[in-house]
């Protein structure tokens, strides 16, 4: 049986199920092992690990603890209550933004890898360029932000660290919009995100593309890249402070087990808050050559779940609401039997999205994609409901597929 358990239990012979963590915030060769010292349980607890899971079958137990299918029953609980908020309006529909959009995406990854390309050479950041790539990933959120977020799903894990600056910067841009922030916030927040892991550049190749878990020695190394990207920046003319604040803070936490500085949350900017959520969630949602990503209903699950002690939970549950809680690109189940891929989130309930239903559970074939829009009624493209989400490798669906134009 898997349990959850608060860190300040952990003991000799316990079995770790789920250090329940952000991967690239512990430098533990392996997720699940037994505990054989103390010293082991110092180094676990040192990284900022605040809860794990267990296997009980495979180590010692502790009596009345809540299972994991308990704690995910609350966290599901929560979600479905804050998705009680009405999502962002959107101008356009996302077929009619689509196009743009992904031309948006493919200009914005092609102007991070010149970014990253200079930075590596000792060049200057040509920041007339970063400045229209942000303003037309703006223009687009504030069409239909859904058009832009979904292109995030569809990732090469070869170019992950390019295609994740290019996401961190939409979500940030969909972010400050969704809360209301003027278009020069909107902007600064963009600009952040876009460059917020220049400082990665700095690191060696052999260890930023490291095709498995860094040791000890290389994580520490790799921990040093908010402290470089700012010390890059900060040298650009005109630098204002909230791109810099963000490429420096954004691995922070609310705790205070964050880095480069341990700063408690009272000391953490917003924007920086902000941006240690997205950049979070971009990572514990893409694939790497030796992680594979989460669905995103499930990201956002473990988002919430470590708000408890890693992030803003304010800032968590705008954020679910800024995104949905099935984000466009998602694969969802629903009560039909059908599989269908949330394309646009309505106005009326995140629970309620449109849909490009494409495939039968039942006959495990794919059908003639249709679109279904939950909020409307039997007979009108409606009545069905969502029942939870899927993994597109579970029925080999490629997602990319149905939603590129």
């Amino acid at each position: 049986m898997i349990k959850k358990i608060p860190a300040e239990y952990i003991k000799p012979g316990m079995y770790i199920h789920d250090l329940n963590v952000d991967w690239m915030n512990h430098p533990f060769v392996r997720n699940r092992f037994v505990i054989q010292t103390d010293e082991e349980i110092a180094k676990i607890t040192a990284t900022g690990v605040r809860e794990i899971y267990i296997d009980t079958t495979r180590g010692l137990d502790l009596a009345d603890a809540p299972t994991m299918e308990e704690v995910n029953a609350e966290l599901d609980a929560d979600l479905l209550r804050i998705a009680e908020a009405p999502p962002m309006i959107v101008k356009v529909s996302f077929a009619e933004e689509l196009g743009r959009a992904n031309k948006i995406h493919q200009q914005a990854t092609n102007a991070v890898k010149t970014v990253m390309r200079d930075v590596r050479m000792g060049q200057a950041i040509q920041m007339d360029d970063v400045a229209n790539v942000v303003g037309d990933i703006t223009e687009s959120v504030l069409r239909n932000s859904g058009a832009l977020v979904g292109l995030l799903a569809i990732k090469n894990k070869d170019e992950y660290t390019f295609l994740h600056s290019v996401s961190v910067c939409t979500l940030m841009v969909t972010f400050a919009q969704s809360l209301g922030m003027d278009r020069n916030l909107i902007r600064l927040a963009g600009i952040g995100g876009l460059l917020h892991d220049t400082g990665k550049m700095k690191v060696p190749n052999e260890i930023l593309n490291k095709p498995g878990r860094l040791t000890e020695a290389e994580f520490a190394i790799m921990r040093t890249h908010p402290e470089e990207g700012w010390n890059i920046l900060r040298q650009i003319d005109d630098m204002e402070a909230i791109p810099l604040e963000i490429t420096l803070h954004h691995h922070e936490r609310m705790d205070g087990t964050g880095y480069p500085h341990k700063l408690p949350g009272n000391e953490i900017s917003q924007m920086a808050q902000m941006a240690a959520v997205v950049d979070v969630y971009d990572a514990i949602t893409s694939d790497r050559c030796y992680h594979v990503g989460m669905p995103a209903t499930e990201g956002l699950r473990k988002l919430w779940e470590w708000s408890k002690f890693h992030f803003n939970p304010e800032l968590v549950q705008a954020f679910m609401r800024t995104i949905g809680i099935y984000p466009v690109g998602s694969l969802v189940r629903l009560e039909s039997g059908r599989l269908g891929i949330v394309i646009e989130q309505n106005e009326g309930s995140l629970l309620q999205p449109k849909l490009k239903v494409i495939f039968s559970t039942k006959s495990s074939t794919y059908i003639t994609p249709i679109i279904v829009d939950l909020a409307r009624p039997m007979g009108k493209g409606g009545a069905d409901k969502i029942m939870g989400h899927e993994d597109p490798a579970k029925w080999q669906i490629n997602i990319a597929r149905f939603l590129l134009p």
